[in-house]
């Protein structure tokens, strides 16, 4: 039986009243005494008739009853979504955008509500949000043409007329391995024709912590001319340990054009300028040049690359420095209509002064990550690859080292909750190298208590 709505929610004025019965099919009014009339109704028919009032753009008059069908819980969703129509359409943006969240947070599913979000967030201004929830809306494969169409020239509005982004990334991170250090009390080292076990100090082995960590990534987009535009990335990391000696700092600023072209490519070459600071020495200063390669395939498919190149200068001396050249290649996909998968594929060139600490890594990744039920992002992913050095390490052996490195991450985050709009996270990863010599066996276990905001 269809759950009855209780009379006093359903009570409106009859004045009210008296305009919806203009409505083909309208109830009929009952119990009218005094100026005011009550009506009975089971909750499908009141939204059915709150249906017709805000097709027929009759906001004020939808409002009262989208305030009694907040007591039906069975059409929360519907509930919702009227609600946030309405707001946007009288222009109350920031109810409109909870509304529609609101929707979403327990169906992901639901193309409309993401179409309609997209939209608000575009009138806000917040391109990025809003190009994410479109390209998330495209994957969907029973879409009318002209809504496609129409989602197609909306990100590629979003695209031109995007001028900047902000990523901001606060917490506490536990840390199994904050020097990412070995866990052997001893190593062999060479010696004439054979070898003598060496024991290794306590600050040369893991050791465990908490630390602060925050990331910063920004960029600014300013448009040249038609399909052409300067691009300037930055990002920041910082991680405190207890003392200094693990403590670890890295910026990277990148800056140069970046040029769209007819067939929907994005290809953008930078100068890239990078420092790093580990346990408050300069660990490297690194510039060369960046070139990026990206295109959207439609139904929420890109395809990407990149090439770096970079001169690095170290300040643990002459040997760490040299040049640093990677190339990755990725695919992604929308799946689901809210996940993303990944999968990429990388080769990196370390060519330093020293041969015994120059390599070749040869690996790969895959992940996928995505909004779910119960206002919750999710993710995890996992990484692969294989180190050969140059030249052995005599001192430790005759042989030149290699690695076996395996890296695996699972997110979860609470888009739903918003404290001074940061949302709260909680982040695993796993870092695993398997060696050939002792000293670089490494396992490293690290959770991330999180506060995450995008602007």
């Amino acid at each position: 039986m269809r759950r009855l709505l209780a009379p006093s929610v359903l009570a409106v004025a009859a004045v009210g009243l008296v305009a919806l019965t203009s409505l083909d099919q309208s109830p009929t009014l009952a119990d009218c005494a005094n100026g005011l009339c009550a009506l009975r109704m089971t909750a499908p028919e009141l939204l059915t008739t709150t249906e017709r009032l805000v097709q027929a753009r009759r906001f004020d008059e939808a409002k009262p009853l989208l305030a009694a069908l907040s007591n039906a819980p069975e059409l929360a969703m519907e509930t919702h979504f009227l609600t946030g129509f309405v707001a946007v359409e009288t222009g109350d943006l920031k109810q409109a955008a909870r509304e529609f969240r609101a929707v979403l947070r327990d169906r992901p599913d639901v193309v409309r509500a993401r179409l309609e979000l997209a939209r608000v967030l575009m009138l806000q201004g917040k391109d990025s949000a809003a190009d994410h929830h479109f390209r998330l809306a495209q994957e969907a494969t029973d879409l009318p043409p002209e809504i496609a169409r129409t989602i197609r020239d909306q990100r590629g509005i979003l695209r031109n007329r995007r001028k900047w982004h902000l990523n901001v990334d606060v917490g506490l991170a536990p840390d199994s391995n904050v020097n990412n250090a070995t866990d052997a009390r001893t190593i062999d080292v060479a010696f004439g024709n054979g070898t003598l076990p060496f024991e290794l100090s306590k600050d040369a082995r893991r050791r465990s912590g908490v630390g602060q960590v925050a990331t910063v990534s920004g960029g600014v987009r300013l448009r040249m001319s038609d399909g052409v535009a300067m691009v300037i990335d930055a990002d920041g990391q910082f991680v405190n340990q207890t003392g200094k000696d693990a403590d670890d700092i890295s910026a990277l600023l990148a800056a140069g054009p970046e040029i769209t072209t007819k067939g929907g490519a994005r290809v953008t070459v930078q100068a890239v300028a990078s420092q790093r600071w580990y346990g408050g020495r300069s660990a490297t200063t690194g510039g060369g040049v960046r070139l990026s390669v990206q295109k959207d395939l439609g139904t929420g498919a890109r395809v990407g690359g990149q090439l770096d190149t970079r001169r690095i200068e170290s300040g643990y001396g002459e040997a760490f420095g040299g040049w640093q050249h990677a190339l990755y290649v990725s695919y992604e996909r929308v799946v689901h209509r809210a996940m993303v998968a990944s999968t990429s594929l990388f080769v990196r060139r370390d060519d330093l002064e020293s041969k015994a600490y120059s390599s070749t890594e040869v690996g790969g990744n895959i992940g996928i990550g995505g909004e779910l039920p119960w206002g919750l992002n999710a993710g995890v992913s996992g990484g692969l690859s294989r180190v050969m050095f140059d030249a052995p390490l005599t001192f430790l052996s005759p042989e030149s080292r290699k690695d076996w490195r395996f890296n695996a991450r699972a997110y979860l985050g609470a888009r739903s909750v918003r404290v001074a709009g940061f949302s709260p996270s909680l982040t695993y990863t796993y870092n695993h190298i398997g060696s050939t010599q002792t000293l670089y066996r490494i396992d490293r276990h690290r959770i991330q208590l999180g506060l995450s905001r995008y602007f």
